[in-house]
């Protein structure tokens, strides 16, 4: 995909959400958008925050929030979902200042999602492009999310993405064949941290646990 974020914008917007995680975790405070922000950057957008603790040189997930539809402004779903990363992760307990160090910040710039349309569990398999999509499952009121990164990190096959968006909205892992399962996809911009708080990249690669 082609770029709509600038490395400086991306830089920017990763400093952002590591000083939202210090900030909050510190003191309970989140920053305010500061007045020098690209301009860019207040158009609503959605966005995921990823923290990562490094333990030797892989890393294992420490938090993952984000607004997946372009509701709030770019600069603002940075600042809430950095701090909900750090805080409000329902699988893991709030970030404790000892673990700041630690910690690596990413963050993904998504294209709204769009909706899959597809006759045939088949064709499905052959509209996803692994590294370059993100997927949205839903039924009913279930819903998971998985980013475009997840399947690279770990090797997977469209199929297995499939299955694991499905596990991730809390249904079984087969159901992407069900006509009634609804999967949309959008792409994302990638930046982060190569380690705690230095070193700000597109498209970093960090080795897992």
């Amino acid at each position: 995909m082609d770029h709509a974020y600038s490395d400086e914008e991306g830089i920017f917007l990763v400093k952002l959400a590591r000083q939202a995680v210090d900030e909050y975790v510190l003191d309970n405070s989140k920053p305010i958008p500061p007045d020098d922000a690209p301009p860019k950057l207040w158009q609503k957008s959605g966005v995921f925050v990823t923290l990562n603790l490094l333990e030797d040189k892989h890393v294992r997930l420490r938090g993952c929030i984000g607004r997946p539809y372009p509701t709030q402004p770019l600069i603002e779903a940075t600042i809430d979902s950095a701090v909900d990363a750090a805080v409000h992760d329902y699988r893991f307990r709030p970030m404790s200042p000892a673990e700041l160090d630690q910690v690596i910040v990413d963050l993904s710039v998504l294209t709204p999602p769009q909706k899959l349309e597809y006759s045939s569990p088949e064709n499905l398999l052959n509209l996803v492009q692994i590294g370059r999509d993100g997927l949205i499952a839903s039924s009913g009121t279930m819903r998971g999310l998985l980013l475009p990164q997840v399947p690279v990190q770990y090797g997977w096959d469209v199929r297995t993405f499939l299955e694991h968006t499905c596990n991730k909205a809390g249904l079984p892992q087969d159901l992407w064949k069900n006509p009634e399962v609804e999967f949309m996809s959008f792409q994302a911009e990638i930046f982060g941290e190569t380690t705690p708080r230095k070193g700000i990249v597109r498209n970093p690669e960090h080795p897992r646990c």
